[in-house]
């Protein structure tokens, strides 16, 4: 099993901090896993993606080339980030600020409103994590239970009901 993943959106978005627990979650599951950050110009506001590699193999090189799937949670990097998206790879779009849709027939688009999910649960600074859950729900790359157990230690100064309601996000994203 190997799964590149490209997680795309604006600085602030908590786009690299999702990539960071799922590569910690990879490593409590058992998986080799890699975990490359890339900034725009400015940090929150400006872009940012990285790129996860979660696989049962040993991983030769960090770079995501042609990903199994993308998550996009803007607009902007909608556009620059679907076309790379391999044939029969995932494309996971935050339906609440992307509006763009993908004309590809070769791939499995999957829209999750994760802002007004967010909101729902108490708060929009979780946004990425209900997404981070509709994601290992729907490639199976790492458990749930792992992703939940890795949340105190990539969140250490969160205070226990932060770390409940990113839980409940993550249970969420699934769930949709």
């Amino acid at each position: 099993m190997y799964q590149g993943i490209i997680i795309a959106g604006f600085g602030g978005q908590g786009v690299v901090s999702m990539g960071i627990l799922l590569a910690y979650a990879g490593m409590v599951d058992g998986k080799y896993v890699t975990f490359f950050p890339a900034y725009g110009a400015e940090m929150r506001g400006g872009t940012a993606n990285c790129s996860v590699i979660i696989s049962t193999d040993e991983i030769a090189a960090p770079v995501v080339g042609q990903p199994d799937s993308v998550v996009v949670m803007n607009e902007p990097s909608f556009s620059k980030f679907e076309p790379m998206l391999k044939p029969g790879g995932r494309l996971f779009i935050n339906s609440s600020l992307v509006s763009s849709r993908s004309k590809r027939d070769d791939i499995e688009v999957i829209e999750i409103p994760v802002n007004k999910i967010a909101e729902e649960i108490g708060t929009l600074k979780i946004a990425n994590m209900v997404m981070a859950g509709a994601l290992i729900k729907h490639t199976g790359a790492i458990a749930s239970e792992a992703v939940v157990k890795s949340l105190p230690k990539v969140y250490k100064r969160a205070k226990p009901e932060i770390l409940k309601l990113n839980e409940v996000a993550v249970k969420r994203g699934a769930e949709y």
